[in-house]
């Protein structure tokens, strides 16, 4: 699922899976970020196969689901926890996904990318129980496997931010940017915390920011390219029916048509927002 860098080891063989007990809880994005973090999705962010009831009457098949390059057990292990995640089970999705990192280190799996995923869903439960921290934890070790991957460097501005820890979720926020600039919550969080640190740093608040890396051309492009999950889909879907309903009363729907059959959904975003100022 997700990709951007950062610190801690942890990605080889042998370290024993945290199990959301890195201190206290912290306050969950929303409850304390700049007038409020924005919320996370799945973490899973995959298409699930048509499921089937097994002889029980109880459904399992998406345990078989394709699960990367992780062999059956531990893909299951990823596989139960992303439906305990969408199911609300952050807790038990948790303790899968631990357990399938475990399993990675102990088997000695070179899988970075399998690997990275799992340290990023075990993120997003933690953030979903307001484990800021060692939500952090486990996104360094997911973009210490993947840099600039999307997901992990998204809940780690919104742990960041939940924790006020402003200018590293600036950063974050900006980076996921360059990746992909149709990620609304990060241009929303970075509208949000600009606030916030022009009021906390005064005018000089560009100065006091860590350093904002730059996302290699070929980590943009490579992101462009991946399949877009079906729940985007929806979303982009969503979005661009209310735009053009807004639009309708500006442009007669038959140039509304030439333009998304001749550009992409962010010509039509930007000229929205060109109109309503």
């Amino acid at each position: 699922m997700g990709n951007a860098q950062e610190k801690p080891p942890g990605s080889s063989g042998g370290e024993k899976a945290r199990r959301g007990q890195s201190g206290g809880k912290e306050r969950a994005p929303g409850q304390r970020g700049a007038n409020g973090a924005p919320r996370e999705n799945s973490p899973a962010g995959e298409e699930e196969e048509q499921q089937q009831p097994d002889s029980s009457g109880v459904d399992r098949s998406y345990l078989d689901a394709p699960a990367g390059a992780l062999p059956p057990h531990l893909g299951r292990l990823k596989n139960e926890g992303n439906y305990l995640f969408k199911n609300g089970q952050f807790g038990d999705a948790l303790e899968k996904y631990s357990q399938a990192i475990d399993g990675c280190c102990e088997a000695g799996i070179d899988s970075p990318e399998d690997l990275s995923i799992l340290y990023s869903n075990r993120a997003a439960c933690n953030l979903k129980d307001g484990n800021s921290s060692a939500c952090i934890e486990d996104c360094n070790k997911a973009l210490e496997l993947q840099p600039f991957s999307l997901k992990p460097l998204l809940r780690r501005a919104m742990a960041n931010e939940s924790l006020e820890r402003y200018g590293k979720a600036y950063v974050d926020y900006k980076t996921v940017l360059q990746i992909d600039t149709g990620v609304q919550a990060a241009h929303d969080s970075v509208h949000r915390i600009t606030k916030v640190l022009i009021e906390q740093d005064g005018p000089e608040w560009r100065e006091k920011l860590p350093e904002i890396p730059v996302v290699p051309l070929s980590v943009q492009q490579q992101h462009r390219e991946k399949p877009v999950s079906i729940e985007l889909t929806q979303v982009r879907a969503a979005r661009a029916a209310q735009e053009e309903g807004w639009l309708h009363h500006f442009i007669p729907a038959w140039i509304l048509q030439l333009i998304l059959c001749k550009y992409d959904q962010q010509v039509l975003t930007s000229i929205n927002l060109a109109l309503k100022k």
